[in-house]
């Protein structure tokens, strides 16, 4: 992609519009958390929002392209958020499939990783849907302001899957904008049913093992979801918050 590719322009906007609809969500942090998005073909230039700027704010021209070879980047003015460029540059870098991170501390997710057990049983669509798919971290030692452990948390991920972060958050990484928003509401609202769950302090109802892998499957397979969500998402925000497209 150029910097006047017609595709970029609409990249920019679909990033935009994720952070937009994550903030109104109460999903975001204060002016933390980050999303990027790679633009060519190796997976070392990538977008990602400038440090310090909140999310319900960010317009499409805000977000800055960054290369994962240029250790300057941190140097710049509108640099990136030091944590952010760690992990993401690494895993852009050493994972092809990533072409899409999100990276949140939404608060059902979270929750769910400050549990001794983090897993997640699959007792509904949205549970199962995440069936075999989500790796937990446990090696959490402090933020991740080194390329070790960008790489570390890049060595988790095999291609689409949702890393959940142990005592820190939740990262998805996806094939596009629409499959990285999808992925990540689900995931929060899976955790939502979760913890309601466990809060009632009775048995759950377990899905079987073949049961929990045949709807991860449909999942998979209903593809064009993710695409109508990112869609519905930008036409309220075209009338709502039209800046976003800026």
């Amino acid at each position: 992609m150029t910097a006047t590719d017609p595709d970029l322009t609409e990249a920019r906007r679909d990033l935009a519009a994720s952070f937009r609809w994550f903030a109104r969500l109460n999903m975001h942090e204060s002016v933390a958390n980050h999303f990027s998005l790679v633009i060519s073909a190796d997976g070392k230039r990538f977008l990602m929002n400038p440090r310090g700027r909140h999310f319900s704010r960010i317009r499409a021209s805000d977000l800055i392209v960054c290369d994962a070879d240029d250790p300057t980047t941190l140097d710049r003015p509108d640099a990136p958020d030091p944590t952010a460029w760690h992990i993401h540059g690494r895993i852009h870098a050493r994972n092809s499939e990533a072409r899409c991170v999100m990276h949140l501390h939404p608060r059902h997710a979270t929750a769910l990783a400050s549990l001794a057990d983090s897993r997640m049983p699959p007792i509904d669509q949205n549970t199962m849907r995440f069936w075999d798919r989500l790796v937990i971290d446990e090696g959490f030692e402090g933020m991740g302001l080194s390329d070790a452990e960008g790489d570390r948390l890049a060595g988790l991920l095999e291609g689409g899957k949702v890393l959940l972060m142990g005592n820190h958050g939740v990262l998805v990484a996806a094939t596009g904008v629409a499959q990285a928003l999808d992925e990540m509401y689900y995931f929060e609202r899976a955790c939502e049913t979760v913890l309601l769950c466990y809060a009632t302090g009775r048995p759950l109802r377990l899905a079987p093992d073949h049961v929990a892998r045949t709807t991860a499957q449909q999942w998979a397979d209903y593809g064009q979801l993710a695409v109508d969500h990112l869609a519905e998402v930008r036409a309220i925000l075209d009338i709502e918050e039209p800046d976003y497209r800026a």
